[in-house]
């Protein structure tokens, strides 16, 4: 007795016999765009890649590449007490201004996300001024105020401008994290009795802090590395780190700065990846 074959089960074919497409892997980020971020990256980083080995030069002057290789740049920055006071200066008014700009630029945030009024937007672009207007306007506008108000050269006075000035970066960091909030929660913690406050600390900081922590990082490296407006307000008493590293190319010519350079480029980066790094390992856990 013959047996029948089994034939081979059908193709799936699209309507008018015709084979199905091959399905091609969509890749989000096409190649052209990665090779220009590869070139853009190379473009930012080229000038650390040769600040930073100057900074370990035994010569007495600019070197690249160095003949020798010496830590005595390091040694005189970390001895200078002009340097030193530089730095505790920079370091004292970023932390200032982080922890100002974080909480007006949160709250604001905050306060904006939850209003649909016509003024709102006019808040929002008037608290991006500093983002957009040109920094030597911004340096005039403030040296002028500052004479008049008797604040030029002061610690506050440079708090004040500063938390002005990197305001919007916390500003957009908050509101990106805001963008993904759902606010049936805040309702439901109202239902249960939370008040306001308690809701918005309870449950809404918690899930909005990524943003919160960027936007204060934003406002450090801000404020740290601000050297325009601090050219106009400095004093003999109260001179920030860009200032002195301003001073020692234009005026004395010392290596020293390379160092400077180095120290704060490393500081800024390790600050600005930190919480990226620390993102990505919550992610893979």
């Amino acid at each position: 007795m013959a047996t029948r074959t089994q034939s081979p089960a059908p193709r799936h074919t699209e309507e008018g016999g015709r084979p199905p497409r091959k399905q091609k892997p969509v890749d989000a980020i096409p190649l052209w765009l990665k090779i220009v971020g590869v070139l853009v990256a190379i473009y930012l980083i080229l000038p650390t890649l040769v600040v930073i080995p100057m900074s370990f030069s035994a010569g007495a002057t600019f070197q690249f590449p160095p003949d020798e290789w010496s830590l005595r740049w390091y040694e005189s920055f970390f001895t200078d007490d002009r340097w030193l006071k530089a730095l505790s200066n920079s370091l004292k008014v970023a932390f200032s201004v982080m922890v100002v700009a974080t909480l007006i630029g949160t709250a604001a945030a905050v306060g904006l996300s939850r209003t649909r009024a016509r003024w709102a937007e006019a808040v929002r672009s008037f608290l991006m001024l500093p983002l957009v207007a040109p920094g030597i306007v911004i340096a005039v506008v403030v040296y002028i105020a500052y004479l008049n108000w008797q604040m030029v050269g002061s610690f506050w006075g440079y708090v004040l401008i500063h938390t002005a000035m990197a305001l919007p970066y916390v500003l957009v960091a908050v509101t990106a994290s805001l963008s993904g909030f759902d606010t049936n929660l805040l309702r439901a913690a109202s239902s249960l009795g939370a008040s306001p406050l308690r809701a918005f600390w309870r449950v809404q900081l918690p899930l909005i802090l990524p943003g919160v922590l960027s936007g204060a990082v934003f406002a450090f490296v801000t404020s740290l590395d601000e050297v325009v407006v601090a050219l106009f307000i400095r004093s003999p008493l109260f001179e920030t780190l860009p200032v002195r590293m301003f001073n020692s190319v234009t005026i004395e010519i010392d290596p020293t700065v390379a160092a400077a350079s180095s120290i704060l480029v490393v500081l800024a980066t390790l600050l600005i990846l930190t919480p990226q790094l620390l993102r990505l390992a919550r992610r893979k856990k």
